[in-house]
């Protein structure tokens, strides 16, 4: 491990200008120690080159030996090739030139799953479930879903010649799309959730997500007439700090510190203030957030509890506290890996895995409450670093049931939808759509014919311990309790699909709404169900409440 973290060291202080300085740093055993193991690499690379027995595949090892090193240290730090970085440059920017759409590929055939509301996919009437069958005269039978998407990319104003076999025609079309760049907005939606109370849905934070955040804000306040507002970052895994950073300056006085980043390189090391006056210094704030907010989500979240500007709901936040930078690297690539930590206002740091400490086999583990350390925010309330961000008020995520995921990964509910949309053209709005104990059994027939199966965890889990007991010699004499146990927990998809209806039936209707009325519509419809936003919503409407949360 030791080596591994100092060759990454050389290719940071070899991808930056000061690399001499830097490098001399280095004690000369380190230094010692990384061209003797690069030595020996090229050497044993060459050896194998020469005499293996079979023609190597260069680019597959070489790339191979280098994700194999990175993924030692953390999750984070990873080579990106220069074929890869359309898809890097689309994670930070959100953008794009191409149609708008999510493809899949299923049985060797190329699926839209979800086009993007308002782009060329959508414009020309391609909705999920209809098939790819040639780009521009070229077949794509056999062809990889990534194959296709590179394909279908292209500069903005060019034209693009699809054949789709359409889900509602019995022969094929071909429709002509001029590719635009594509943009997807990081506001997803935005509206009055309750007289005088506002919200954002911030699904992630890319290149001008700040900008987009900003508009909502100001629509809002001028416009709606809002007095509170509600910021959701559920399911945000992050993205670009600095639009977090421009998006705290809008709640937080000029010259306030918001986050420092410290590491073992000291020339790297930052610390941001608030460079601008607050456009809402005043307005009651909540941040929704789940263990899928990370990263910038964590910053903001935190950065706003810490300074007491804000009450923060939800469950404990994913504990990514790890500042990733990219270097440029030979022949159009580029490394990023992680630099140094965050650290929030009341210098606590939310990383929540020590990925420096591992056991003998390699594992990483959260950092136990034993050793986290207490901070306190501004009114001087308790908080800890090492995991995360602990909401003000803690609500627990509702648990998903095992069947969900299976159905999800097989496709059931997408399948369902395409054919059910048939004979449903038009739908109630979200807001208005209820899904029905006939629309259900619908499903639940589907399902049957489908000849659905899974296999829960428990029965993994049951057929291990059975092999533990007959290798112990303890199954004879508990034979009969574990067979009922085992008939208590054996799938059964006719129960289960009652047992589990409500929450079924919920993830059914959301996934019809993304079908007709895109993402959308999708968290419009879940908005109805919510039991955290209605939390915060309850908080804002008690001012005493909001204060005492803050002051406590």
């Amino acid at each position: 491990m030791k080596i591994v973290r100092n060759l990454l060291i050389v290719l940071l202080f070899l991808s930056l200008g000061n690399s001499c300085q830097l490098y001399a740093q280095l004690s000369e055993e380190q230094r010692f120690e990384i061209a003797k193991y690069l030595d020996i690499f090229n050497s044993t690379f060459k050896e194998l080159n020469l005499y293996y027995v079979d023609t190597l595949d260069v680019e597959d090892i070489m790339q191979g030996n280098i994700s194999n090193m990175l993924q030692q240290i953390d999750p984070y730090t990873e080579y990106i090739s220069e074929e890869s970085m359309s898809d890097f440059q689309f994670q930070t920017t959100g953008e794009y030139g191409g149609i708008g759409s999510i493809i899949s590929s299923r049985e060797g055939k190329i699926i839209i799953i979800e086009p993007y509301l308002g782009m060329p996919a959508a414009l020309a009437g391609l909705i999920p479930g209809d098939e790819i069958l040639a780009i521009d005269g070229e077949s794509t039978e056999g062809k990889s879903s990534s194959y296709v998407s590179e394909h279908l990319k292209g500069q903005p104003n060019t034209t693009i010649s699809l054949k789709i076999q359409s889900v509602n025609e019995k022969k094929p079309k071909v429709v002509t799309i001029e590719r635009k760049r594509i943009h997807i907005n990081p506001v997803t939606y935005y509206g009055v959730v309750k007289e005088g109370i506002g919200y954002i849905y911030l699904s992630s934070f890319t290149t001008q997500s700040a900008q987009a955040v900003k508009e909502a804000l100001v629509d809002l306040r001028k416009n709606r007439q809002v007095r509170s507002l509600i910021l959701d970052l559920r399911y945000n895994g992050g993205g670009v700090v600095d639009e977090c950073l421009d998006m705290l300056n809008f709640f937080l006085p000029k010259g306030e510190l918001l986050l420092s980043m410290k590491g073992k390189i000291k020339q790297l090391d930052r610390t941001y203030r608030a460079t601008q006056s607050p456009i809402e210094p005043d307005l009651p704030l909540t941040v929704l957030v789940n263990g899928n907010s990370a990263s910038a989500s964590e910053i903001l979240s935190g950065t706003i509890q810490d300074l007491d500007r804000g009450v923060v709901v939800g469950s404990r936040t994913y504990g990514k506290g790890l500042v990733q930078s990219t270097r440029e690297l030979p022949y159009g690539g580029r490394l990023k890996l992680t630099t140094s930590k965050y650290y929030i206002p009341s210098g606590r740091c939310i990383q929540a895995i020590d990925y420096a400490q591992r056991d003998s086999d390699g594992r990483v583990f959260y950092i136990p409450d034993s050793l986290t350390t207490v901070y306190y925010t501004a009114h001087h309330r308790p908080v800890k670093d090492g995991c995360g961000i602990l909401p003000d008020i803690v609500m627990e995520d509702e648990k998903i049931p095992t069947i969900i995921y299976y159905m999800e990964g097989n496709f059931i509910f997408f399948d369902f939808i395409v054919q059910w949309r048939k004979n449903h053209p038009k739908i109630p709005s979200p807001s208005e759509f209820v899904l029905t104990d006939a629309i259900y059994n619908e499903f639940k027939e589907f399902v049957k014919l489908k000849d659905f199966t899974y296999d829960r965890q428990s029965e993994k889990a049951l057929d291990s311990l059975k092999k533990i007991m007959e290798f112990e010699n303890y199954y004879n004499s508990a034979s009969s309790e574990f067979q009922a146990l085992e008939n208590k927990l054996k799938p059964d998809l006719e129960r289960d699909l009652e047992l589990y209806k409500d929450q079924i039936s919920k993830y059914l209707a959301m996934q019809i709404m993304t079908h007709y009325y895109y993402a959308q519509g999708k968290l419009i419809y879940a908005l109805q169900d919510d039991p955290v936003l209605d939390k915060a919503v309850e908080i804002l409407q008690d001012k005493k409440q909001y204060d005492q949360i803050l002051s406590n």
